[in-house]
């Protein structure tokens, strides 16, 4: 289990502060799955206990860092996921800053889980948790949960207002579509247009090699689908997915 230390001041309230470490020892055990669910509706859903609280992400780093998987992923997800809140809510980088060993370190964690994780949605978790470590996009959440429930449920770029549509990347094909495809047999779709894996830059073409560098060639096929265009059933507009999904985002 990783050791708790208690090196920085406490906050005012001595109760949160001794709920929080009664929180995080429980979830160190890798046996408690409640004090996880805790540990997120607490720190992050309602913010009744503080993220900025000098034992968060510290002892997060160290289960990081421990040899046990499941309970370094779920670290690893929760810290990501914390910073890119208080980024979003705060406006500032402070929390990346004041603990920038702990998110240094957290990082390197991320990137080797990455390279050795077989499963396929347990990836794309790390892939987005890489994102939300780095904190130069806020929007790896909503890239990473298409991927992973293969469908998109996003807006047309059409400015007269098409209803919502949804685009399919997985078993179940690779289009898009007006209705709820789930409820019926009988429902128009539209094949995706993928992007061309040369022709991707940025973003597009890191993921891309990671994907396939760590031998998630299902994963870095689906990307090209998120990275591509798709048409929106109602108006035959074209667009760009990921633009739409960063749309949502915001």
């Amino acid at each position: 289990m990783p050791e708790m230390t208690t090196s920085s001041p406490a906050p005012a309230d001595d109760a949160d502060s001794d709920r929080l470490k009664a929180l995080l020892e429980r979830a160190a055990t890798g046996r408690d799955s409640q004090a996880w669910s805790d540990l997120w509706t607490e720190l992050y859903h309602n913010g009744s206990l503080d993220a900025a609280h000098p034992l968060v992400l510290h002892t997060l780093a160290d289960m990081a860092q421990a040899g046990e998987a499941d309970m370094a992923a779920s670290a690893i997800h929760l810290a990501g996921a914390l910073l890119v809140q208080a980024d979003q809510r705060y406006e500032t980088r402070n929390l990346r800053h004041q603990y920038a060993p702990e998110v240094a370190r957290l990082l390197g964690a991320a990137n080797r889980w990455r390279q050795i994780t077989a499963d396929r949605n347990d990836y794309c978790h790390l892939l987005e948790a890489v994102l939300n470590l780095e904190g130069d996009i806020h929007w790896a959440e909503d890239l990473i949960w298409g991927l992973v429930s293969e469908e998109y449920e996003l807006e047309s770029p059409d400015p007269d207002g098409c209803a919502s549509l949804w685009v399919v990347i997985g078993e179940r094909g690779f289009f898009s579509a007006a209705e709820d495809y789930a409820l019926s047999d009988d429902v128009e779709t539209f094949p995706l247009h993928p992007a061309d894996p040369h022709a991707l830059e940025g973003l597009g073409r890191r993921l891309y090699g990671l994907a396939l560098a760590d031998g998630h060639e299902e994963v870095a096929h689906a990307l090209t689908y998120a990275f591509g265009d798709a048409t929106c059933p109602e108006c035959e507009q074209r667009f760009s997915v990921l633009a739409q999904v960063i749309a949502r985002s915001g």
